[in-house]
């Protein structure tokens, strides 16, 4: 990665990140889901900003494969691609929280550092690491794009949980056991966001 030109410089804005949450009422953060491919990431992000948005928060969600349609396109998936789309993912973001927005994100995002690199970015009172912990044989079970299969015939390769590893979160701010109803995991995140003082629902 290159070094920052000299000639570019950041430029702080009149209006600042605590104007922007004031005026949409609530802190700006990101919830960081993490697990494996089928474990319920996307569906349960899905369900958590339906909720909150018609709470009247303020939020996006940014998914892994919409991420890979435009901003990460060029991007592959070995370990060197997969570091790039998180660091990406990352800065976008933190952009998203200074504008006062509680961001979703969706990635299976496999390895430590990278989330934890994510979350020294953002700081660490606007990020909470969300672990779906749903076993392997499930999320193989549910193979909702038919990518286990793939991977088990050798037709797709670096596939985690399969011939790529899932480094599970060490101490994450919420563990979900995913074979739950999406409805019990919902609400056990917004007891999360209540508790951190981000919403007050």
């Amino acid at each position: 990665m290159a070094d920052h030109d000299d000639n570019v410089v950041w430029h702080a804005h009149p209006v600042t990140q605590a104007q922007r949450e004031e005026l949409h009422r609530h802190r700006g953060a990101v919830l960081w889901f993490t697990g494996l491919s089928g474990s319920g990431k996307s569906t349960v992000a899905g369900a958590l900003e339906t909720a909150l948005h018609a709470q009247g928060i303020s939020t996006y969600l940014l998914d892994g494969d919409n991420i890979r349609h435009g901003l990460c396109r060029d991007l592959g998936f070995s370990e060197a691609d997969r570091r790039e789309n998180i660091r990406r993912v990352g800065e976008v973001a933190k952009l998203m929280v200074d504008a006062g927005l509680v961001v979703l994100t969706a990635f299976i995002s496999p390895y430590r550092e990278e989330r934890q690199f994510v979350r020294e970015l953002i700081g660490e009172s606007c990020f909470c690491e969300i672990f779906v912990d749903t076993p392997l044989d499930i999320c193989e079970a549910r193979d909702p794009k038919g990518l286990y299969k793939k991977a088990r015939a050798g037709e797709l390769a670096n596939f985690t949980g399969i011939d790529s590893a899932y480094e599970v979160p060490v101490n994450p701010e919420l563990r979900l056991a995913g074979e739950q109803l999406v409805t019990n995991l919902v609400t056990q995140t917004l007891d999360l966001l209540r508790g951190k003082d981000i919403i007050n629902l």
